[in-house]
């Protein structure tokens, strides 16, 4: 895995041996980042479920001004600590080891700007993507104009995401899994 574009272009990402943290691989993380490019630099990015740290690196890479990196797993945290050192992106990061919920609450107590970008990687079939979006929902850590990204299996329903207040931007589909934009709906729907 490697960094597509930008200032870290080409450097080797470090991974968590197994399957435990699915990173995102280049080619989808490339025709995501192509989808996003308008949107990234100068942006607040968060990146929840980080895995390896690789997509808010990426972020990072190509312009974005701050990135919050959600890891649960210590070990996946430490990779991520290293990336971001082996990137020299460390300064523009913020790295939560703790889980999804706890990092939001603790974001939303503390003030902090709304983010721009929001990715959830979360792990398939365990409900903490929706999870997430609500508590995302009102928490003021998003604005009308955030664009979310879940990346989930190919056969997810993303119509889910709607009863939660959400409006779908588009779909993306590849072999195995997809990606949902999302913003927040108007809450007059």
């Amino acid at each position: 895995m490697r960094v597509i574009a930008g200032s870290a272009r080409r450097l080797l990402l470090s991974t968590l041996p197994g399957d435990d943290t699915r990173p995102t691989t280049d080619r989808i993380k490339e025709t995501l980042f192509n989808m996003l490019q308008p949107e990234v630099p100068g942006s607040r990015f968060l990146d929840l479920f980080g895995g390896s740290g690789g997509i808010a690196i990426e972020a990072l890479s190509r312009g974005a001004s701050s990135a919050v990196i959600v890891e649960k797993n210590l070990k996946a945290a430490r990779i991520i600590r290293e990336n971001l050192e082996h990137t020299r992106l460390a300064d523009k990061a913020e790295l939560l080891a703790t889980d999804a919920s706890a990092a939001l609450t603790r974001l939303a107590g503390t003030k902090c700007e709304p983010f721009d970008l929001v990715f959830l990687d979360p792990p398939y079939g365990a409900g903490l993507e929706e999870r997430a979006l609500q508590q995302l929902r009102n928490s003021g850590l998003i604005h009308d104009d955030t664009l979310l990204i879940v990346e989930a299996k190919i056969d997810a329903d993303p119509s889910r995401f709607e009863a939660l207040g959400y409006r779908i931007v588009k779909i993306k589909a590849y072999k195995t899994n997809q990606h949902i934009f999302l913003q927040r709906g108007n809450d007059e729907t």
